[in-house]
């Protein structure tokens, strides 16, 4: 069991580690915001997986799962939201985009 949370601890805050540097390496808003989102979920799961782990109960098990499902279920439209608000404001460089699909979609709206 002191192996598992172990394991789960070093990979959850490594994962937080390398969200925190692709706050600071990347560019712009939206590629640190992809950076932000998904390294930080996958860290908080896993330090909640070792929490779990390393203190079995019906009412740990409940707050962890709680807190992670509410994490799953919030994370992506806050993301989202911040996306679209950047995207609206002009705060992104539109020359990094690929395919922009929102600009055709606005034009057409």
């Amino acid at each position: 069991m002191t192996a598992v949370t172990a394991l789960c601890l070093l990979i959850g805050s490594g994962a937080a580690l390398s969200a925190a540097l692709g706050l600071l390496r990347l560019p712009d808003l939206l590629t640190r915001m992809h950076a932000a989102v998904k390294p930080q979920a996958v860290g908080l799961l896993l330090i909640l997986a070792a929490v779990a782990v390393n203190f079995p109960g019906p009412g740990v098990f409940t707050t962890v799962l709680m807190v992670a499902l509410l994490q799953i279920v919030t994370v992506p439209v806050a993301a989202h939201m911040v996306g679209r608000a950047a995207y609206r404001t002009g705060r992104f460089q539109p020359e990094r985009l690929y395919v922009d699909e929102l600009a055709e979609d606005l034009q057409d709206g």
